[in-house]
């Protein structure tokens, strides 16, 4: 079962995601896909690690999320937007190439069995319009793997100001 949890930044996709996991599983996985760019980032890493209990089971993996067994379990997987940040600097911004090998990935570990798959994203492309050809280039990357994913989940819920409003399944 996958989930898709959309929305934009401090709309509750994370908070949604973690409830429901807690809800499915008394003790759930939590992968975070966040490079720890600076000390801010380090910041936000370590409040998100303080919103959880020793019931979770944390797994920090930047890219190769098939390399996690999710058979069986229950997982939040956050997020989307930092993951293929991973891929696009590492592939030197690489948009065609970014969008194969996320989706390689996350097919990868959507064909594991009897695995619940909790997946948050962002819509970058539903704000400001980006002022750099790059910026413009990763919203174009992410509104297509949000596609993608939106396509193969079997519910997508998106969070508008705290309020999940399912829009698939």
């Amino acid at each position: 079962m996958i989930y898709l949890v959309t929305g934009g930044e401090r709309s509750g996709k994370s908070s949604y995601a973690q409830v429901l996991a807690m809800k499915l599983s008394d003790t759930p996985m939590y992968v975070a896909t966040a490079r720890k760019w600076d000390g801010d980032f380090q910041k936000r890493i370590d409040r998100h690690q303080q919103e959880r209990d020793k019931r979770w089971i944390n797994i920090e993996n930047e890219k190769y999320l098939s390399e996690i067994d999710f058979s069986g379990k229950v997982a939040v997987v956050d997020c989307v937007t930092l993951w293929l940040t991973n891929f696009f600097v590492d592939t030197k911004n690489d948009v065609a190439l970014c969008l194969e090998q996320a989706k390689a990935e996350f097919d990868s570990i959507a064909s594991q069995e009897n695995g619940t798959i909790l997946i948050i994203t962002n819509e970058i492309g539903m704000g400001v319009h980006a002022e750099t050809h790059i910026g413009r280039k990763f919203t174009e990357l992410q509104g297509w793997m949000n596609q993608y994913l939106a396509q193969k989940a079997d519910v997508v819920v998106l969070m508008v100001s705290g309020i999940p409003v399912k829009i698939k399944g």
